[in-house]
């Protein structure tokens, strides 16, 4: 690691580590508890396929919001957004409103 990144990198806050923790357990527990997704099995397909969960955490992660201490300020409306679509790919039935690309983009690793 170079200084300059040294010195100019950040942390998460804490606060977005928490929302991003409590999404991850109710997205591994199979109790995501928002309305979308109530009678909905996704744990199965998600196994089956990872390329569905990286696309929710990308929704989740594209559609949170920090304020300029870093405090997250929409957990819920992405945790709404990342079910929407979930819901989506599991019953066919589109969102509304329908994503937008930035939503849905999947961002390289590292900063690619």
């Amino acid at each position: 690691m170079t200084d300059h990144v040294r010195m100019t990198s950040r942390a998460l806050s804490g606060s977005s580590v928490g929302a991003l923790r409590t999404f991850a357990y109710w997205i591994a527990n199979g109790t995501v508890g928002l309305p979308a997704l109530e009678g909905v099995d996704y744990w199965a397909t998600m196994r089956a396929e990872p390329s569905l969960m990286e696309q929710v955490f990308a929704i989740f992660g594209n559609v949170l919001r920090v304020d300029e201490a870093g405090r997250v300020v929409n957990a819920k409306d992405a945790e709404r957004r990342a079910s929407a679509w979930l819901h989506q790919y599991m019953t066919g039935v589109l969102a509304e409103p329908p994503f937008e690309d930035w939503e849905v983009e999947l961002h390289g690793p590292f900063g690619a």
